[in-house]
């Protein structure tokens, strides 16, 4: 079970504060644990010491980073159950998917380690005419400074790691604000940071709510705001100043099921289930539209919501159970209401739609209205709508009619669809043959248009966190 208190992480120590915020059990609706708030006092400090440490992160060597993040991956394996119980109750989370992203949290700072050591730079070749004769280029990336980041409550441990662990690995000194809905998550981390010998001020974990972040997003002593959450990310670039941002703000994802996967429906219903209803639809990749050719669609609506009928739903400490809460009973009402909404503007309810509190059915529509919010907007929820089409070109169009582009699937036995989809598809990403919910942490990961700006995924988002500076040498 969680501790009866928490301390917020300034500078690298445990602070206390007479200021304490309640975290919920999302599923009982009971108080789990409290945590010490910090004041604009503490924010300040915060800032502060982050670009006190920007020297000696920079001095930091890379071996001293790698050794960081291998000790962290070890503590967070070793706390593995703790870990995994904390995001259950705090994030209503099943049990299950708990421990697989306390996996990926581990296997984050992993590759973030072995990436400590390979943020190299490259040799250029400058002999491009004769009046350059003797003249050598290189570059090397260099570590931004001081860099803040805002994190939302669908993924409180690895949606952190994916922030924290490349800005070790970068030499970054961090101010870190977790969802104040789920911030336990990232103050275990803090208590496994705070063990090791990173230099002091190189982070700080402060769980403000958003009234009090301003200074995260404003102040120009950070070289950097990276957040993920809602549509509100593009508010915060705009009063970022001059700094750089970088934000993954969701999507309203899609499947499309070729006209020659009537061989495959087992496993393709399997996935998209899992796909569409992990951790109750709280996915930027949740599938939330599925577009199936003609000639399957009637079976595979038969067995999808065969399917999703069966899926047990209940508190997420029970293993058997797939479907937990949403993550407070406003979520909840909000999809509610959407899905109402759909219903009477002609769209038909297969399964699901009826709520008690933050519990809402798994929930699949057909028919709905390309103006209904639950097709033109991120759901956020255990919610996915059918749509059949005869040619592979409506599917085409019908992925790409969305202000989002964050990941797309399709399933498909013909290469050349696989790569039209890759070459027409306005997504940051197109996953041939699984759902546009998978997701391996060393890939690049970001969308386009509504869908935010920049790449995670370790590699990429160490690029972020540094710049590239040249120097040209002549020979003497």
């Amino acid at each position: 079970m969680l501790d009866k208190s928490y301390p917020y992480y300034l500078a690298n120590e445990a602070r206390t504060s007479p200021i304490m915020m309640e975290v919920y059990d999302k599923y009982s609706g009971e108080i789990a644990t409290r945590v010490a708030v910090p004041d604009e006092q503490a924010t300040e400090a915060a800032i502060r010491a982050a670009v006190q440490a920007a020297g000696p992160m920079k001095k930091f060597k890379p071996w001293a980073r790698q050794a960081v993040l291998q000790h962290c991956a070890q503590r967070f394996q070793e706390r593995h159950e703790e870990l995994a119980m904390a995001l259950c109750i705090e994030a209503g989370k099943p049990i299950k998917d708990a421990a697989g992203e306390v996996t990926r949290l581990i296997e984050t700072f992993r590759i973030a380690a072995e990436e400590a050591v390979r943020v190299n730079g490259e040799t250029l070749n400058l002999e491009l005419a004769g009046r350059l004769d003797g003249y050598h280029g290189f570059t090397r990336r260099v570590p931004l400074g001081p860099v803040s980041f805002i994190t939302p409550f669908n993924f409180p441990l690895n949606l952190v790691a994916h922030k924290v662990a490349p800005a070790i690995a970068a030499g970054c000194p961090f101010v870190l604000k977790p969802s104040e809905k789920t911030p336990v998550g990232a103050l275990i981390i803090g208590q496994v940071l705070a063990e090791t010998d990173l230099p002091k001020g190189a982070f700080s974990v402060l769980p403000l709510d958003g009234r009090h972040a301003t200074p995260l997003v404003e102040d120009a002593r950070l070289k950097l705001l990276s957040f993920t959450g809602g549509q509100i990310g593009w508010d915060l670039k705009a009063r970022a100043g001059h700094k750089k941002v970088t934000l993954e703000l969701g999507g309203n994802a899609a499947c499309i099921v070729d006209a020659d996967q009537g061989a495959n429906l087992d496993r393709l219903i399997e996935r998209l289930v899992f796909g569409a209803f992990y951790q109750s639809g709280q996915s930027c990749i949740s599938v939330q539209r599925i577009y199936a050719h003609a000639s399957l669609y009637e079976e595979l609506k038969r067995r999808l919501v065969e399917a999703v009928r069966q899926l047990r739903a209940g508190d997420p400490k029970d293993p058997s159970v797939f479907l937990g809460p949403m993550i407070d009973e406003a979520a909840a009402t909000r999809l509610e209401s959407w899905i109402n909404e759909a219903q009477q503007a002609g769209g038909k309810l297969l399964c699901g739609g009826k709520r008690k509190g933050n519990m809402l059915e798994a929930t699949v529509m057909e028919n709905v209205p390309t103006d209904a919010k639950v097709n033109r907007m991120e759901v956020f929820g255990p919610f996915v709508l059918l749509v059949p089409f005869e040619h592979i070109d409506e599917a085409f169009a019908m992925v790409n009619d969305s202000d989002y582009g964050l990941q797309a699937g399709i399933f498909t036995n013909q290469l050349s669809h696989a790569m039209r989809a890759w070459d027409e598809l306005e997504q940051g990403g197109v996953i041939v043959n699984d759902v546009p919910s998978f997701r391996v942490d060393n890939m690049p990961y970001g969308g386009l248009k509504l869908s935010g700006t920049g790449r995670e995924g370790v590699r990429y988002a160490i690029e972020d966190m540094t710049e590239i500076r040249l120097m040209v040498m002549r020979e003497t």
